[in-house]
């Protein structure tokens, strides 16, 4: 149902403030950070964008628990979101974000997930040669015990936030303020893309597309869940694969 206009105004401030203490400020951070790396002598092409790093060099338990408090502090504006959602009636189930529909939601993430992967990787990989693009460091994270837990969380952290605030929270707002279907796609989409900026066209590019397809992908099923699980499994491999296969493999770069 469409709002009134006292609530369309509550429902726009609301997700300014959502996407303001979220990713919205991330896209401006990371168009920031992309000016200024196309301004740098030797281009995009002669810098890295390191994702997983240390917080605490030399000091594996002090680098753990930043690590770990990274995360949770980085889910924090998804869990608002789903609150602010239940506060119009919109519960987890509404934007599909539950476990009703186990196997389905795995076989469509995991198809996703090879394709987007796949794809988005061979992007990456051209937009680089063409100088479009950073080298994107998954991690620089030290061979301790815990690289590959924190990896693995880093990965699922992403994902929830990305999936509950730019698809499930923002279509479901958008919807409620009277936006077309063509409308809320773009917005989505360009946000998605918007803090991939940091790592370059290539990176914009590629998850712009990304967006489009899983907004498609919401439009038709209406679950949030796959799109998690997709994005999960994505960047698992991204950051596991670069772990144990940086430096062995030609075809990947380093930073």
């Amino acid at each position: 149902m469409i709002a009134t206009l006292l609530d369309r105004r509550a429902l726009r401030t609301e997700v300014l403030l959502v996407l303001g203490v979220s990713l919205g400020l991330s896209g401006i951070w990371a168009l920031v950070d992309f000016l200024g790396d196309l301004t740098t002598p030797g281009g995009l092409a002669a810098q890295s964008a390191h994702l997983n790093s240390s917080r605490a060099p030399g000091r594996p338990w002090l680098d753990l628990s930043k690590q770990l408090v990274a995360v949770l502090g980085a889910l924090v504006p998804a869990f608002l979101a789903l609150h602010l959602l239940r506060q119009t009636g919109d519960e987890r189930r509404s934007v599909g974000l539950d476990g009703r529909r186990p196997w389905f939601d795995l076989r469509l993430g995991a198809l996703l997930a090879a394709t987007i992967g796949g794809s988005g990787l061979a992007l990456y990989l051209t937009a680089r040669g063409l100088g479009a693009n950073l080298t994107v460091v998954p991690t620089t994270l030290p061979a301790v015990w815990w690289r590959i837990p924190v990896l693995l969380l880093s990965a699922a952290e992403n994902a929830f936030l990305e999936e509950v605030v730019v698809v499930g929270y923002l279509l479901r707002r958008l919807d409620q303020l009277g936006w077309s279907w063509r409308a809320t796609l773009v917005a989505s989409a360009l946000l998605r893309g918007s803090y991939h900026l940091y790592q370059g066209i290539g990176g914009f590019a590629g998850n712009v597309v990304m967006g489009v397809v899983f907004v498609l992908v919401y439009r038709r099923w209406g679950r949030v869940m796959p799109l998690f699980l997709a994005h999960t499994l994505i960047d698992s491999v991204a950051f596991v694969g670069y772990a144990l296969l940086a430096g062995k493999v030609g075809w990947l770069p380093t930073g």
